[in-house]
């Protein structure tokens, strides 16, 4: 048989469907790129077992086929080649025959029988949403996902459908963050937990383009364009995360959120390599920030202005999850909401879209006396 395709369109093909194919397994097949041709598309397919990647485009070909080529050499094959026209040509042996202007390569290629089947996602929610506001959500929350495997609901990010809209959670035990858009409300609440692997791939995937979302308990699937996402669902319960949400906290301190971010950059210079600790002395008008690592006998203290309702309050947190929720905060102002040096505090952008909620949840470390 014999088809021809342009190299950089195949190029763009293969790059979005090589983030399925794993860089070490048991299974040999699984390093295979599928190919089907079928009246006039091929579609080309891999999985790793956990996710798997589909895509397709139209190519003139003279009949059906489906078979396996390694996944990288085609790939690194197709990216060297300047923009050229490809003729592919199999002989009906094991050999797949790519042919240019200047030059001509041949792969070996096996049968698809066993090649895993890509798993069809039966429609039990289906909803639609633009593929920038999942990737604002994604990358907001994704980044405190667990990374122990003791508790496999904590290593996946939650879409909660409720009525105040859909819910991404994501906690590992010392922080908790809860991202709503608010412009997909349920009346059913229903729970589905997708893995940090395939929340990971999702987000490169991502444009403007709206994302059709099938769930089902065993699989999701994401239609984006022209290219369709599997992946597995982590069939576990999740915590029960509102419980440790504190509704008492009622000191709240203002504060420049890229400020404070300088800041507590540089106490991550001085703190203790161990505990990490950064200590905040919280006043009307000023917000001290310190650091020390007793070890080294380095220390660091910077002053920073701000508004505080409250108490005089002294208070810990590791330096390392303080920077990465002020990281992932648009908003140039955030607010702490304090109760005490031993509660969790809630951390939220001061002004936000009125489409979206964001909450951020942080245990405090004891300081050191």
């Amino acid at each position: 048989m014999e088809f021809k395709v342009n190299s950089k369109v195949l190029e763009k093909l293969l790059s979005k469907i090589i983030p399925a194919v794993p860089t070490r397994t048991p299974m040999p097949i699984l390093e295979n790129f599928l190919f089907e041709i079928k009246n006039g598309s091929m579609t080309v397919s891999a999985t790793d077992l956990e996710i798997a990647l589909s895509s397709s485009i139209n190519v003139a070909s003279d009949e059906n086929l489906k078979m396996v080529i390694p996944a990288r050499l085609l790939f690194d094959i197709i990216r060297s080649l300047e923009e050229t026209q490809i003729t592919f040509t199999t002989d009906g042996g094991a050999k797949l025959k790519l042919s240019t202007e200047n030059g001509v390569y041949n792969i070996g290629y096996a049968s698809p029988e066993d090649f895993p089947e890509i798993p069809s996602v039966s429609e039990e929610k289906e909803i639609v949403i633009n593929g920038l506001d999942l990737k604002k959500a994604i990358d907001q929350t994704s980044f405190a996902m667990s990374k122990e495997d003791m508790r496999p609901a904590m290593t996946g990010t939650l879409f909660e459908f409720a009525s105040d809209g859909l819910r991404f959670v994501t906690t590992d035990g010392h922080r908790l963050v809860k991202f709503v858009n608010k412009n997909l409300k349920s009346e059913k609440e229903e729970q589905y937990i997708v893995p940090e692997r395939a929340i990971s791939v999702l987000s490169k995937l991502l444009n403007d383009a709206d994302v059709k979302i099938y769930f089902s308990k065993s699989n999701a699937s994401f239609h984006i364009g022209d290219i369709e996402f599997v992946t597995r669902m982590i069939g576990e319960k999740y915590p029960a995360y509102s419980s440790v949400i504190p509704l008492e906290n009622e000191n709240k301190l203002y504060v420049n959120r890229s400020e404070l971010n300088s800041t507590i950059k540089r106490m991550m210079l001085f703190s203790s390599s161990s505990s990490k600790q950064v200590k905040l002395s919280i006043s009307n008008d000023n917000l001290e920030v310190s650091a020390e690592d007793i070890d080294h006998g380095s220390n660091a203290i910077e002053n920073i202005k701000c508004k505080y309702d409250g108490e005089q309050m002294d208070i810990g947190f590791n330096t390392a999850y303080v920077n990465d929720i002020l990281t992932h905060i648009g908003d140039e102002s955030v607010i702490f909401r304090l109760h005490s040096p031993t509660k969790a505090c809630i951390i939220v952008p001061e002004s936000e879209n009125e489409d979206e909620d964001l909450m951020l949840l942080l245990m405090p470390v004891r300081l050191n006396s």
